[in-house]
């Protein structure tokens, strides 16, 4: 494959998008970052990736975060712009690979190769599918799902302008729940090849 191809993947808490992502970047044979972008960056900069882990996806914490000159106390926005930058160098040097949320869809929206793409599911198949990986109660797993969800949301609209979840962002939504796992992944491999034929 000679054109640059980014797969972008927004999801749900208990969507599956991770797993589907993960089968996508296998299918395709392409890099994928999640929060091991992070682990790379801290081997980089000779750093703990722990240290950076515990603030990934986490929303900026406003009330007493402050920017100076162009330079932020906030270790969240820092983490985060860290992400971004980090994304764009690969994006800049050709790279094709699957990327797991971190606004990428915003991020990258420049490269004529970036297919965006938003997972989500019905609330039902989200929580039973935390209950199951978990080993935790419905109410547990509903409460998990809803501080993740909520977590996600305040992170992305901090730095997009688009709102996180709204179709209109992503090339295309779609609800795992309707055909599950496997096949939501095969449905959405032949909408990237059908994409990648026009590239």
């Amino acid at each position: 494959m000679s054109e640059q191809v980014i797969i972008s993947v927004g999801r749900e808490f208990g969507s599956g998008g991770h797993e589907i992502a993960e089968k996508l970047a296998e299918r395709f044979g392409f890099t994928m970052y999640d929060v091991n972008l992070l682990r790379e960056i801290a081997v980089e900069r000779n750093i703990d990736a722990a240290s950076l882990e515990k603030y990934d996806e986490i929303p900026k914490k406003r009330f007493i975060s402050r920017n100076v000159r162009g330079y932020s106390n906030s270790p969240e926005e820092n983490i985060a712009n860290l992400q971004f930058e980090y994304l764009q160098k690969k994006a800049k040097e050709g790279k094709s690979f699957v990327v797991v949320g971190r606004c990428s869809e915003a991020i990258l929206k420049e490269y004529k190769g970036l297919i965006s793409i938003f997972i989500l599911a019905d609330k039902s198949c989200k929580s039973e599918r935390i209950m199951r990986l978990r080993n935790i109660s419905k109410a547990e797993a509903e409460a998990v799902m809803h501080r993740h969800d909520k977590k996600r949301k305040e992170y992305h609209n901090y730095y997009c302008t688009g709102k996180w979840g709204d179709s209109r962002n992503y090339d295309i939504s779609i609800n795992s729940s309707k055909l599950g796992i496997d096949k939501t992944a095969d449905y959405l491999e032949s909408y990237i090849k059908e994409r990648i034929k026009g590239l």
